[in-house]
């Protein structure tokens, strides 16, 4: 078990963003990076999101990454609290099915960065291993890590083509 402390957050607008959102937390335990999880809502706590955004750096968090659906405007809320990387990904659900939060969330005002991810699962490991990619830059663990992360994923597509030739062959 990892008993360092956490240097990721992870905020999700609701608790069914969890199952998502869990992907995230699974792909920086992958690299032995710990996170903190809270559900927090840009509109129905939006004292708490600022609150939490303006003390996180102080609390040793380097990276937050917030998860919502719909009108997705917890990323920009926590952006507009801290001077820490916000990294945003949007979730499926409501009238558009994704879309309204992924717009909400990449359509951030000049001065209120968030670094936006795809909608769903992939979004949610993306912003794990782009948390991973900015604690790397001080962290050559990490470095070497995610190194080994990028070998592991080119050997997994030279495997699936040398299979793939070899079931061309058959035909």
């Amino acid at each position: 078990m990892n008993h360092t402390a956490p240097e990721v957050a992870i905020l999700i607008g609701s608790k069914s963003d969890w199952p998502i959102m869990k992907e995230a937390v699974l792909t920086l335990k992958k690299f032995g990076v710990a996170a903190e999880v809270r559900v927090q809502s840009a509109h129905r706590t939006p004292d708490e999101a600022a609150a939490f955004a303006r003390t996180a750096a102080d609390r040793g968090l380097k990276v937050i990454i917030a998860a919502a659906g719909c009108a997705a405007h917890l990323a920009g809320v926590l952006s507009a609290n801290t001077t820490l990387p916000v990294i945003g990904v949007p979730l499926s659900g409501g009238a558009l099915d994704g879309l309204d939060a992924l717009l909400s969330t990449v359509q951030m005002p000049g001065g209120i960065p968030v670094a936006t991810m795809a909608i769903g699962k992939a979004g949610a490991v993306n912003a794990a291993i782009f948390a991973v990619e900015i604690l790397a830059l001080s962290n050559p663990a990490l470095r070497e890590a995610l190194a080994r992360h990028k070998a592991a994923l080119k050997e997994s597509v030279e495997r699936a083509n040398a299979e793939l030739e070899s079931e061309l062959e058959q035909l």
